[in-house]
């Protein structure tokens, strides 16, 4: 199976020099070439490419950029190795964000390139070996993730009994558990006040009960103070 490849970098000389290399293989077979990052996905969207070569400094887009947006388009499958002379870590790392499957210098031998298309042909990942070591790590040094979420041990008791009561009444919905209600006399669900300013009565509570209910009685448009309403 021929694997084909569209080589992308801003230098002419540098494209026909890779062109040599992967077309001096049998199974591998350059079908286009682009000096400028849209070139590039212009160029894989025609050809529909295996491997994208791709170096990152080049005019009108980049190629992290181009990277990026021929991973973002569903209907190419293309795989991008970029290839660059800059051996920085925000390159690295960007072009792994970016989607590229592979990340060469172009100080690496003639066939060390043949074997990086070969390989993420195939559906695997390389990198060269100094940027895999900075990989490692950068990923080392990254704090464990927590076994547990650590939110949890900031609730009071109180906010624990309420979330396992939700818990529970989210497992068993059609009534709820006997454990989380006190028993008493039934009676129809009513909004609750909470006590507060805006329910105090204009006069002061009467000390006789029979007193408090003439009072009443004597005044039947006199009206409770709005209370709040809660659940």
């Amino acid at each position: 199976m021929t694997i084909s490849v569209v080589l992308a970098d801003d230098q002419a000389m540098v494209r026909a020099g890779l062109r040599m290399i992967l077309e001096a293989e049998d199974d591998l077979e350059v079908v286009g070439e682009a000096s400028d990052g849209e070139q590039a996905v212009a160029m894989t969207r025609q050809h529909q490419p295996d491997v994208v070569l791709m170096d990152i400094q080049m005019p009108k887009m980049d190629g992290l950029e181009a990277t990026r947006r021929i991973g973002q388009e569903a209907t190419l499958r293309s795989r991008v190795v970029v290839l660059t002379t800059f051996e920085r870590d925000d390159y690295v790392f960007e072009a792994l964000r970016a989607g590229a499957s592979g990340f060469l210098l172009k100080n690496a031998p003639p066939e060390e390139l043949v074997h990086a298309v070969r390989i993420v042909a195939a559906g695997d990942v390389l990198l060269a070996p100094s940027v895999t070591r900075r990989v490692i790590a950068e990923y080392a040094q990254r704090p464990a993730p927590p076994k547990h979420d650590p939110g949890l041990g900031r609730l009071t008791e109180r906010e624990a009994q309420v979330l396992r009561l939700l818990a529970t009444a989210r497992a068993t919905p059609s009534s709820p558990p006997s454990s989380t209600w006190a028993k008493g006399p039934s009676r129809p669900t009513s909004p609750t006040c909470w006590p507060s300013s805006a329910c105090a009565t204009e006069s002061k509570p009467s000390s006789s009960p029979t007193r408090a209910a003439s009072s009443n009685l004597a005044n039947p448009d006199r009206r409770a103070a709005p209370c709040a309403y809660v659940g």
